[in-house]
């Protein structure tokens, strides 16, 4: 095969996004269910997607919108901001999914050189949003063993040593790979160190409505922080592409860097899509915490097929969709051959951690399956994790 001397550094120094490689991997085996992929299993609201319908036709939607998101849309996020995340100072960008917007915000805030910080496990494609934008300086933080926590000490310690300070850090609330919530007191601690440091802090918000137990999200705001949502969780919009910026009005000059990338990526989101989510917000959040407390039966489900490794492997899930759980013997296993070996001789796909800066461990999404479906899926994870656990990884 021919050399490639031509192509970008920058890309090719890029990690292989990890659902990629899962794609590929599912191709080649058969009859696999998955319990890779952060999805839900439910589709937009009806009464939205019939709305949507109507709209087809309409030569407005073939045209591009503004930059910055439809009117109508922005005012009602700016409505949900206020009501819901006690966000009363942000102003809004709508972008093709909350990917995008990172990307986005990487593009407006960093420069090559900078330094930036991320808390292991890490969100794979922040990672690489840093790496394809050349930011190679990525300090990356652990995770408190216990709660899977940022560790607010080991960032005190990093903002006041790294000099200059990190541009930006940026964390998941609640957490993807790891479903664990970061607490209002943590948050606010993290969100100072940041502020005195002069450091942007991004909090990722998708999963915002996927609480479990009682537990409720909380936002915090400030002209050092942007906040990041998506449609693409809760309202079962993934491959609709709709996200969006939450970003500090007071700061000058913020939002016309900002249109300068959104201008330069997609120019606006699909203005169909966008009709959608403005619709979908009208059942609103409750319809949203309806389907969500469906899923507390499959984490259940989930954590239980993982008893298999043992009491104090399995952590997270107090959010999101995702549990954590660490193989056997740590690293003594390859979690990307533990991730073959499940899905070509069980039937069951999951995400192998070093995808998240921790080899010897897995992300498990319970989100994509009905009950049934996960149920069956859970049972071929349970049954591949015991004979892991028993005689390794015999083919």
């Amino acid at each position: 095969m021919a050399s490639f001397p031509k192509l970008s550094t920058r890309a090719l120094e890029t990690e292989m996004p990890v659902m990629v490689q899962m794609q590929q991997l599912l191709r080649g085996a058969t009859n696999t269910v998955s319990l890779a992929q952060g999805v839900v299993y439910w589709q937009p609201p009806k009464q939205a997607l019939e709305k949507v319908k109507e709209l087809v036709s309409d030569p407005l939607i073939s045209r591009y919108g503004n930059d910055e998101g439809i009117p109508e849309l922005r005012a009602a996020l700016v409505k949900k901001l206020r009501k819901e995340n006690n966000l009363h100072k942000s102003s809004v960008m709508v972008t093709a999914g909350a990917n995008q917007a990172f990307v986005n915000l990487v593009l407006t805030l960093c420069d090559p050189g900078d330094s930036v910080v991320v808390f292991a496990p890490y969100y794979f494609n922040a990672y690489m949003s840093f790496q394809m934008t050349g930011i190679t300086n990525i300090l990356v933080g652990p995770g408190n063993p216990d709660t899977l926590h940022p560790d607010a000490d080991w960032l005190e310690r990093i903002l006041s040593e790294t000099k200059p300070a990190p541009k930006l850090v940026t964390v998941v609330n609640p957490g993807n790979p790891t479903g664990t919530y970061i607490p209002d007191p943590l948050l606010k601690r993290i969100s100072d160190l940041c502020e005195n440091a002069g450091s942007w802090l991004v909090v990722d918000n998708t999963y915002e409505y996927f609480m479990y137990d009682g537990l409720k999200h909380t936002c915090v705001e400030g002209n050092h922080i942007v906040n990041v949502f998506s449609f693409s969780k809760a309202y079962g919009m993934m491959g609709w592409r709709v996200g969006y910026i939450a970003y500090p009005s007071e700061v000058e000059g913020f939002a016309a860097q900002l249109l300068k990338v959104q201008d330069n990526i997609p120019i606006c989101a699909s203005i169909l899509s966008q009709y959608l989510a403005l619709y979908s917000l009208e059942p609103g959040r409750e319809w949203v915490v309806d389907r969500v407390k469906s899923l507390g039966k499959n984490r259940k489900i989930v954590l239980e097929a993982l008893s298999p490794l043992g009491k104090g492997s399995v952590k997270g899930g107090e959010g999101a969709i995702y549990l954590w759980a660490k193989l056997p013997h740590g690293n003594a296993f390859d979690d990307f051959d533990v991730v073959r070996w499940l899905a070509n001789k069980h039937g069951v796909a999951v995400i192998p951690g070093s995808a998240c800066g921790c080899p010897g461990n897995l992300r498990i999404s319970f989100g994509g399956l009905t009950e049934n479906d996960c149920k069956a899926a859970a049972e071929r994870l349970k049954n591949g994790l015991e004979e892991l656990v028993r005689d390794g990884l015999r083919q």
